[in-house]
């Protein structure tokens, strides 16, 4: 991981892992200047609280959970209603 694909990362979706705050500060100087201003930001987020620090959700348990909710759950709720329609 670079530190930009970081910085995208933390900024599509609002969260930074401790895990990564740690490697950016033992990383931090080997950074460019660019790199550098772009933690910069990434701190001033952090600190306006519209980056929260905690952890990401996989991708394959953010699919699962889709699933969940648009497939089997409503199939268990379609069976439940029609077996209570004919009783």
């Amino acid at each position: 991981m670079t530190a930009g694909e970081l910085f995208l990362e933390s900024l599509s979706s609002g969260v930074i892992t401790q895990a990564e705050i740690d490697w950016l500060l033992s990383q931090q100087g080997r950074f460019s200047r660019a790199e550098q201003a772009a933690m910069l930001r990434l701190g001033r987020l952090l600190d306006q609280g519209k980056i929260q620090l905690g952890c990401r959700v996989s991708r394959q348990r953010l699919r699962h959970r889709q699933l969940l909710n648009e497939w089997i759950e409503p199939l268990g709720r379609r069976r439940r209603s029609s077996v209570a329609a004919n009783a």
